[in-house]
């Protein structure tokens, strides 16, 4: 039997006896609690890569903050928000100092301060557990919107990239994937405490049916998970529709860091460079001829449209594989904008279908209320110029597939993916570049997103990387090629163009607005009969 000031510690419920109470104010252990809660988080993530230890994130939080007024688990969100987000996030510090990176720690941190009142305000109303992983996905839908559009990053589903929570993906999206480890965690939690209290009433008995429903609820979750593997496609990149040949062009940078771009001449030309080399391998009849070449975000720097000589580089290598190529280019324009441009490019005609980004990204690609930033930290004027955001859906068609490009971190933004197949994407492309971020796990974290998407959307997806790590990920989210970090890469593979739906994409975001919408109304209906109480005592009082 566990000693009784842990039982008692653990026991914060509205029914806990007053040596519970007691212990509770006397120990620390909710802080620590929520502390373990982000490392175990933490660690579910790629960089370390522990999947099954997500679950223990949302348990933490949940028995930290059991019984207690919303300020404190504000606090204890907080805790686990800053153990979470300052370590997972450290590789957007690293070439810019420690001021930006711990300001988007903190800023997503406070989210999870939000959660943690939320968590604490429902924790005594009957399903909690149900309502607290509802809340779980509305604190990470309101995230991933706000300010400028929001920052969708490590949210719970994300982390899931093997085991049996990532087959959700196929059927409620990243939301849907969260609210299985949440409600896996919050069901743990429940189980926890039904087992200390059936520890105390058995006194060396029998344990309690209450204890063994609650741990058989826990195992609910991860089973249905296994399950709906079932009916989804196999690891297979050709099953499923029309194949068609896709060559992926890692050409690497000269160096790590934000000063790549000023040698932008050498990372074009080792991207032509590697495209040629290709070419005369399927010459020789060592590679497959590629029916359409993906190059990375940031591929040429260099204005192709303006810059002839760039522009003869770029038709040089198109000749050579004798195929259309995706071009990650930085144009000039509209007006003092840029833009963050996929073109593509045809070995005979030169420049067509073009897909402009349309979620640049805030205070790296362009900087909002540029003055009042710059009172924080002269690192906004990096940005000299501000990218523009695009309006229309990147569905290219090339090489007799319809190609879906998103770039970079639009990965993480689930409606940009999702219009982009609805709009008729047969395949998935996401061109990026990670080399301002150095040997961090970024990389890692961001192909983690895209394998979410290959079972989200039943699509194969081609990540292509100036500088790693590119990667072709197979419809159920395994990973059929990758390559290193500054290392050139090629990858040739043919890749079914798919037109089938899954649920997700039929659903669209209703389970996470339903799953909102249930978390918010278990606040409101715990929230509102106490604001009313508290008004009416203060008209009594005057």
């Amino acid at each position: 039997m566990p000693p009784a000031a842990v039982t008692d510690a653990l026991d914060t419920g509205p029914g806990a006896s007053a040596s519970a109470q007691r212990s509770r104010r006397r120990l620390p252990w909710p802080t620590a609690l929520a502390a373990a809660g982000g490392l175990a988080l933490l660690l579910a993530f790629p960089g370390y890569s522990l999947p099954p230890l997500a679950v223990l994130g949302p348990a933490a939080l949940a028995l930290a903050v059991r019984g207690r007024r919303a300020r404190s688990g504000a606090w204890l969100g907080l805790v686990l928000g800053l153990t979470f987000f300052v370590p997972l996030l450290s590789w957007s510090g690293v070439y810019v100092g420690s001021f930006p990176w711990l300001a988007l720690a903190v800023s997503q941190a406070l989210f999870v301060a939000l959660l943690g009142a939320a968590t604490a305000v429902v924790s005594r109303f009957r399903l909690w557990p149900l309502w607290t992983a509802a809340l779980w996905v509305a604190d990470e839908a309101l995230r991933g919107r706000v300010p400028f559009g929001g920052f969708p990053w490590g949210r719970l589903g994300l982390s899931q990239t093997d085991g049996p929570f990532l087959s959700l993906a196929a059927y409620g999206g990243v939301p849907g994937v969260s609210f299985a480890v949440a409600l896996t965690g919050t069901l743990l939690a429940a189980a926890v405490l039904a087992l200390v209290r059936a520890w105390r009433a058995a006194d060396g008995g029998t344990t309690p049916r209450a204890a063994v429903a609650a741990v058989a609820a826990v195992l609910a979750v991860p089973l249905l998970g296994a399950l709906a593997w079932l009916p989804l496609p196999g690891p297979s990149l050709t099953d499923g529709g029309p194949p068609r040949t896709v060559a992926v062009i890692q050409g690497d940078v000269p160096e790590a860091g934000l000063d790549f771009n000023a040698r932008r001449r050498a990372v074009l030309d080792n991207h032509v460079q590697q495209t040629i080399s290709l070419a005369a391998a399927v010459r020789a009849g060592d590679r497959a001829q590629p029916d359409l070449v993906v190059w990375p975000e940031n591929s040429s720097d260099i204005d192709p449209y303006t810059n002839e000589d760039a522009a003869r580089q770029i038709g040089r290598a198109a000749e050579a594989i004798g195929a259309p190529i995706l071009v990650g280019a930085v144009v000039d324009g509209p007006g003092r904008f840029i833009s963050n441009t996929g073109i593509v490019w045809d070995p005979e005609t030169g420049p067509g279908d073009t897909y402009v980004k349309r979620h640049p990204v805030p205070l790296a690609e362009y900087v909002p209320a540029r003055d009042f930033f710059r009172f924080f930290s002269d690192k906004v004027d990096l940005v000299r110029r501000d990218f523009t955001h695009g309006t229309e859906v990147g569905v290219l068609e090339m090489g007799g597939a319809q190609v879906g490009d998103v770039i970079c971190f639009e990965v993480v933004y689930d409606s940009l993916v999702a219009d982009t197949v609805e709009a008729g994407a047969g395949m998935l492309v996401v061109q990026t570049n990670n080399a301002t971020f150095g040997f961090t796990d970024e990389s890692e974290q961001q192909l983690a997103a895209s394998r979410l998407r290959a079972v989200e959307f039943g699509r194969t997806v081609v990540v292509a990387a100036t500088s790693g790590i590119s990667a072709v990920v197979a419809p159920d989210g395994s990973l059929a090629r990758r390559s290193e970090l500054f290392t050139p890469a090629v990858f040739v593979e043919d890749v079914a163009q798919r037109d089938s739906a899954t649920v997700a994409e039929r659903l669209g975001a209703a389970p996470e607005w339903l799953l909102t919408a249930l978390g918010l109304g278990a606040v409101l209906a715990v929230a509102g009969p106490a604001v009313r109480r508290r008004l009416q005592a203060r008209r009594a009082g005057r």
